[in-house]
């Protein structure tokens, strides 16, 4: 064992301590299930440049493992972002996700459950390094009358606690998405909140979003560019149209119905959700990648599971546009809205966009 390792695992304990001694004997299967599933991780990455040198290697992933190098390069050099071991490692998962994240809602609340950690704070979701882990906790919930929603996850950000590798959960991604994904992830080592997590993963958002344009604009790819802002456009209409439904459901559970009228009243909305999606996916000349998201019955954990990526991204796009785009004076200005109490934080948020834009 590395004093590297040892320091890992001394870190990871000290958190699952921590963890049962806020959470109680009751979270000690969830800790345990983090501290394995973070060491299974750790066991399996190697260098980047041994995977490339290895011969038993296949061709494609040392290709895509160079790309990675350059594009982790360009996030520190040119994106001011963390220039540290993170995304210099490779991990090959043998699964699809690396966790799978638990959202639950209550039945008539479009305000998603908690989970609360020594170090994260407190995030709207729960995450599982199997997905039968995942299954059981929000049978659980929904057990206890909850709407529950299970995502697969293919990265996770530490928050600069450990370095973050490379995995085979995200790198056959088109090129784009991977650089995407490692800004993304990045961005939450320089700012993030304890207990905001649509703050922290709106910054991302925004990060990620100017970074690919960036990395797309540097090599003059202008067909990918073109097909990076049409998938962004999608991804922002799709967005608008959860917070648009979500909010008519906020609306509708502020009211004193009786629970069979509501319960009613919540169908057809998410009904009309359903249908608005057919309508607006026709503009997207044949995309049809949200289908499997909307293929099961849809409920108020689900809507928040996209609300969270999505609800203060254009207040921090403005927030960008007004430093000039330099993303060293858009960090400074996030950092100072970091610190302030949520409230204020809001406020100064929502001042940043027109009313229309329904934040």
């Amino acid at each position: 064992m590395t004093l590297q390792d040892a320091r890992r695992i001394g870190t990871c304990v000290v958190a699952a301590c921590l963890g049962l001694l806020l959470g109680g004997c009751a979270s000690l299967s969830y800790y345990w299930q983090s501290v394995s599933g973070q060491m299974d991780l750790w066991r399996r990455e190697r260098p980047i440049e041994e995977v490339m040198a290895d011969p038993a290697s296949p061709q494609a992933l040392k290709d895509r493992l160079a790309r990675v190098l350059e594009i982790r390069a360009f996030a520190s050099g040119e994106l001011d972002l963390p220039d540290n071991a993170s995304y210099r490692r490779y991990a090959d998962l043998g699964r699809p996700f690396v966790v799978w994240n638990v959202f639950a809602a209550p039945e008539f609340s479009v305000q998603p459950l908690l989970s609360c950690f020594p170090f994260a704070g407190c995030v709207s979701y729960r995450g599982f390094f199997a997905r039968k882990n995942g299954e059981r906790h929000a049978a659980a919930l929904a057990g206890e009358g909850h709407d529950v929603y299970i995502g697969g996850v293919p990265a996770y950000s530490t928050l600069g606690w450990f370095a973050d590798p490379v995995l085979n959960t995200f790198i056959h991604y088109p090129e784009a998405e991977i650089a995407r994904l490692i800004f993304h992830e990045l961005a939450h080592q320089v700012a993030y909140v304890r207990d905001d997590t649509a703050f922290n993963e709106s910054f991302a958002v925004a990060v990620e979003q100017e970074g690919v344009r960036r990395w797309l604009a540097r090599g003059g790819d202008l067909a990918r560019g073109d097909e990076f802002e049409r998938g962004r456009r999608v991804r922002a209409e799709f967005a608008g149209l959860i917070q648009k439904h979500r909010a008519r459901l906020d609306a509708l559970y502020r009211t004193q119905l009786a629970p069979d009228a509501m319960r009613d009243r919540k169908r057809r909305i998410l009904a009309e959700l359903v249908s608005e999606y057919q309508s607006l996916k026709v503009g997207w000349g044949g995309y049809s990648g949200y289908d499997a998201w909307f293929a099961g019955p849809l409920n108020n954990a689900q809507l928040a599971s996209v609300a969270v990526y999505s609800q203060w991204v254009a207040p921090l796009e403005a927030l960008l546009a007004r430093e000039s785009a330099d993303l060293t004076r858009f960090y400074a200005a996030v950092k100072v809205l970091a610190a302030l109490p949520r409230e204020e934080r809001e406020t100064q948020l929502r001042a940043l966009v027109p009313r229309k834009a329904g934040i």
